[in-house]
């Protein structure tokens, strides 16, 4: 019996796989544990093989690419619509199997080890600032206690935990100065370790030819350029630059109906890392346009005339997003339109 298609539902330790062969009969429906899944691959005809995109998923992807299977990520809400009554490893893989078959299912393209160990450098470096963000948080409010602020700049917080671990004061209890010694000396060095993180980062995006591309573009430093390029590399998953914004989440939301469009918010329904990293650094473009005006953007410019700031500085988010998708797709620097 020759299996054509294949559903693999992903777990932690038991996997469960639904194939089916040409005309569409069911081959087998079984359990799997992880030692067992290469080899049970390993006895089919190369064929194809339908994936959620999830945790692990990249790895198995790459793992059964090599045994010369067609492998197809897909997001898990657009497989979800094709689970039939009920919920259970057997329908998640029935339904990856069918999901995997239909002409307008979009894919997620399977990222190489050198895209994911750049990514995990992102998300260690993102959960170093919230935990800095949280220890800065809580040495404000313990000396407000006492009457002393610090103010709100990261910057300022390390010179006061700088002061406080010189030496102690006479204005607080020894035991307050104890506390704070001991958390003043654990934000200094998260703080050393984010510059390590920071350096890191902006090395690597000296090595990427698609990071190089993607800081032509202004507004877009190293940290946004690497990330994106290690999220999407040449963009070809997306047909247009449009298409990357909508993923982002940079697109308004669609309330048409009986002919009438009607167009809300944004969705903030892709990438949320990307996005906030997009947006921020177009924020600091649309500053540009009061503090230099003569290096602003007259697009942007003319927008802020008409439209907020924060409207301004998302509509400026989306265009960007689609010259990224430009510049990876074409594999050239970005090029401003002359004037």
């Amino acid at each position: 019996m020759q299996v054509t298609t294949v559903g693999l539902d992903l777990a932690k330790n038991v996997f469960h796989v639904h194939g089916v062969t040409h005309d569409g009969q069911v081959a087998f429906n079984r359990p799997l544990r992880r030692a067992q899944v290469l080899s049970f691959f390993q006895r089919f005809e190369p064929c194809l093989v339908g994936i959620e995109a999830c945790a692990s998923s990249h790895h198995w992807a790459r793992a059964l690419s090599k045994l010369g299977h067609t492998v197809r990520l897909m997001p898990p809400m657009y497989v979800k619509p094709y689970v039939k009554r009920g919920k259970s490893d057997a329908v998640d893989a029935e339904a990856i199997c069918e999901a995997v078959t239909r002409p307008t299912m979009r894919f997620v393209e399977i990222k190489s080890q050198e895209q994911q160990a750049l990514l995990s450098l992102h998300r260690a470096r993102d959960f170093m600032v919230r935990q800095r963000s949280q220890l800065i948080n809580m040495l404000r409010s313990l000396v407000a206690e006492f009457g002393i602020t610090i103010a709100r700049s990261v910057a300022r917080a390390i010179d006061f935990v700088k002061g406080v671990i010189e030496g102690p004061s006479d204005d607080l209890p020894e035991l307050s100065w104890d506390v704070l010694r001991i958390l003043s000396r654990q934000l200094v060095e998260l703080h050393n370790r984010l510059r390590w993180y920071e350096i890191t980062m902006r090395i690597q995006a000296r090595l990427s030819r698609q990071a190089q591309l993607l800081q032509t573009i202004p507004g877009v430093g190293p940290v946004t350029a690497s990330a994106v390029a290690a999220t999407i590399g040449s963009g070809h998953q997306f047909r247009s630059g449009r298409e990357f914004a909508a993923w982002l989440g940079l697109t308004p939301r669609n309330h048409s109906s009986d002919g009438k469009e009607r167009l809300g918010k944004i969705t903030k329904m892709g990438d949320r890392y990307l996005r906030q990293l997009i947006v921020v650094g177009m924020t600091s473009r649309v500053r540009q346009v009061t503090n230099h005006p003569e290096r602003a953007d007259p697009w942007l410019a003319d927008l802020l005339k008409r439209k907020p700031a924060r409207l301004a500085t998302v509509a400026m988010a989306n265009k960007t997003a689609r010259i990224m998708w430009a510049v990876l797709a074409r594999n050239e620097p970005y090029r401003p339109h002359a004037a």
